[in-house]
């Protein structure tokens, strides 16, 4: 995921993606415990873009205070 299509969302769309790569995460992590994992290295790009959006929610929260004063 791109940095600014992320930014372009809301909040909640942004935790809805959050809780579905998380989903995601989760099952990859099963599935590489039992051996049937396709391609380990998607477990690398989830944990990245979890980490934008919660750098982007972070981002947003921090633009909400400074407007405020």
């Amino acid at each position: 995921m791109i940095a600014n299509e992320l930014r372009e969302k809301s909040d909640k769309e942004l935790m809805v993606e959050k809780d579905k790569l998380i989903k995601e995460l989760h099952d990859l992590r099963f599935k590489k415990i039992i051996g049937v994992v396709e391609n380990p290295v998607r477990m690398r790009f989830i944990r990245k873009d979890i980490a934008r959006i919660n750098t982007i929610l972070q981002e947003k929260k921090i633009a909400e205070v400074k407007a405020k004063l």
